[in-house]
């Protein structure tokens, strides 16, 4: 779950529509209710693995969108027959995020080149779950820390643009640093649009860890890129 909310909540801060399936069978369920614009299919599920479930599709013609592979144990050969099927590209995991965001753009891309049938409503990209164990990256949903208390600007402290706040020096070390890294992250959120990329690069963090301490921090990327809109 934690690996599957991961990768949902980093296309989704790229914009994408997500809809997620815990296994094979919310899977075809999904598929069966219309062709989603990418899928995201792990090769190790709870009741059918991937490439019986790409099988399945190729065979039953609904295999008509793009479709990227993901695991963290199999072999070349797995690779290969999932490539054979249809596949159009394989992911070892764990996943690089920049190597991840560029398949699902060359996904998508190739998706906008095919002939599709006009829809009256954009579909969701289907993400079927990646195994839990696999993936060396601690998950990044916890609950919004509770928010450290900020003082009204009394004047003479360095502050963010626009945000008319300083901190209260009575606040304990940790709470102050927090209260400060928040207000950091959400005005270059604020400057930048929500884009976690633009950010990632100002703030000379990675963009897992700069997820992770959005997170930590209790800062919203979409609400920010709302307001910043």
């Amino acid at each position: 779950m934690g690996i599957r909310e991961l990768l949902s909540e980093i296309l989704g801060d790229e914009g994408h529509a997500i809809q997620l399936a815990e296994n094979a069978q919310q899977a075809r369920d999904a598929r069966a209710a219309g062709a989603p614009d990418l899928v995201l299919l792990d090769i190790w599920m709870p009741d059918t693995d991937g490439v019986t479930l790409l099988k399945e599709w190729q065979r039953d013609g609904l295999l008509t969108m793009p479709v990227i592979m993901m695991s963290g144990h199999a072999t070349i050969d797995t690779a290969v027959e999932a490539t054979r099927i249809g596949a159009l590209n394989f992911l070892e995991k764990p996943i690089a995020l920049q190597k991840l965001l560029k398949a699902v753009q060359q996904g998508l891309s190739r998706a906008q080149e095919a002939v599709r049938v006009p829809v009256t409503a954009p579909r969701p990209m289907l993400a079927p779950p990646p195994e839990e164990s696999s993936v060396a990256a601690a998950p990044m949903f916890a609950s919004a820390v509770q928010q450290a208390a900020i003082a009204p600007r009394m004047g003479g402290m360095p502050h963010g643009e626009g945000h008319g706040f300083s901190l209260s020096f009575d606040l304990p070390l940790r709470e102050a640093r927090d209260a400060f890294e928040r207000m950091y992250f959400e005005h270059h959120l604020g400057r930048e649009g929500g884009s976690m990329t633009r950010v990632a690069e100002k703030t000379g963090l990675e963009r897992t860890h700069l997820y992770r301490k959005l997170k930590q921090l209790g800062v919203e990327p979409g609400k920010l890129a709302k307001k910043g809109g």
